[in-house]
C-alpha cells in the first residue's frame, strides 16, 4: 500500500538545544489507523504540529501526497484535518456554523449535505443549533473533529482526542474512528490510553524522547514482543519460592497465594509440564492454572525503558 505521508530525517530543536525531534523517519500508508503511544514530553504533538505546518522543522521533509509542507504548503495542508489537544471553540457560535466556517476556511464551497452528513456521523445533527458553549466536554470534542473532517481532508491527526472523556464516549470515538477509515480517511492517534490503541489501531508507533523506538503491525508487535504468563494458584500460601523451583522465569505473587511463571508461547518448548512435574514433587497443592498474554501496555513500558525515556 503506497504511503500518503512521508517523513525524513525530521529534526527540531529550540534556541536552548533542546531536540524535542530527533532525526525521526516515518512512512504512513493510505488508510490505515496508524496509533502513536509515548509518555509525556515525548514528541508526539511536536510531529504532529510540524507535520501540520504548525512547528517549523529545524531539519527534514514532509510529504503529504507527495507535496512538500513547505514548499507546497497548501496543498499538503488542504489534505490534512487536525483535531487538537485543546478545546479552543468560540463558546457563542452554533455548532453548524462553527463547522461550515472550518470549511470555508480552506477555500471549499457550500455542501450543507456534506455538513449535514458529517454531523449525523458524529451524533451532533441534534444540536446543529445549540450554542458550543451550551454542549459536554465530550460534545466539544465531536465538533472539534466535524471541524476537521469538514474541508475534506485525506490525511486526519488526532490529538489525544479521548483526554478527559468518560468510558461510555471514548467507546463511540472508537467507533466514528472506525467509520472513517471505511470512508477511505487515514488516521494518525495520539494516546495515552493503551487499550485505545489496542481497540483500533492497524499499525503502532512507539516515540521517547523524540526517537521513534518502533513502527509494527500491532498483531505482529504483540505475537514477536509479547510474553504469556502462566499463573499456579496454590491451596496454601507461600513465603519463598522452594529451592526445587528456583527459576528466573517463575516468581512468587505478592500474597504468596500463587506462582507466576513467564514463557514464550513460540517456543518449542514451553517449560510448563515440567514446572507443573516439580510442583507436584515439591508437595504443593494447586488450586487452580490461569495463563495470560501480555498486553500492549506491558510491550509499551518495556519499550520506553529501554528507550531511556523517563
Amino acid at each position: 500500500m503506497p504511503s500518503i505521508v512521508e517523513i525524513n530525517g525530521l529534526r527540531k530543536a529550540y534556541a536552548g538545544g533542546f531536540e524535542a525531534l530527533k532525526n525521526v523517519d516515518l512512512a504512513i500508508d493510505e488508510g490505515e489507523i496508524l496509533a502513536l503511544l509515548g509518555p509525556n514530553g515525548a514528541g508526539k504533538t511536536t510531529l504532529i504540529s510540524t507535520v501540520c505546518g504548525i512547528v517549523l522543522a529545524t531539519d527534514g521533509t514532509v510529504r503529504v501526497a507527495g507535496h512538500d509542507t513547505v514548499t507546497d504548503f497548501r496543498a499538503a495542508r488542504s489534505l490534512i484535518g487536525l483535531v487538537p489537544q485543546d478545546i479552543n471553540l468560540e463558546p457563542f457560535e452554533r455548532v453548524q456554523n462553527t463547522v461550515k466556517f472550518s470549511r470555508g476556511l480552506f477555500g471549499k464551497p457550500a455542501n450543507p449535505a456534506l455538513i449535514e452528513k458529517i454531523l449525523r456521523q458524529l451524533s451532533l445533527w441534534d444540536k446543529r443549533d445549540a450554542q458550543i458553549r451550551e454542549l459536554s466536554g465530550g460534545m466539544k470534542r465531536r465538533v472539534l473533529i466535524a471541524k476537521a473532517l469538514s474541508h475534506e481532508p485525506r490525511v486526519l491527526f488526532l490529538d489525544e482526542p479521548t483526554a478527559g472523556v468518560d468510558v461510555e464516549l471514548r467507546r463511540d470515538m472508537w467507533e466514528i474512528v472506525a467509520d472513517l477509515k471505511r470512508d477511505g480517511v487515514t488516521i494518525i492517534l495520539t494516546t495515552h490510553y493503551i487499550e485505545e490503541a489496542e481497540a483500533i489501531a492497524d499499525r503502532i508507533g512507539i516515540i521517547a524522547d523524540g526517537e521513534i523506538l518502533l513502527v509494527e503491525e500491532k498483531a505482529k508487535l504483540m505475537a514477536r514482543m509479547g510474553k504469556k504468563e502462566l499463573e499456579v494458584q496454590l491451596s496454601d500460601p507461600l513465603t519463598e519460592i522452594p529451592a526445587a523451583l528456583a527459576s528466573d522465569a517463575l516468581r512468587l505473587s505478592d500474597d504468596g497465594n500463587s506462582l507466576i511463571y513467564t514463557y514464550d508461547a513460540k517456543g518449542e518448548r514451553t517449560g510448563i509440564t515440567k514446572l507443573l512435574s516439580e510442583v507436584a514433587a515439591a508437595g504443593l497443592v494447586l488450586r487452580d492454572v490461569v495463563t495470560r498474554q501480555s498486553s500492549l501496555e506491558d510491550i509499551f513500558v518495556g519499550l520506553v525503558k529501554e528507550g531511556g525515556a523517563s
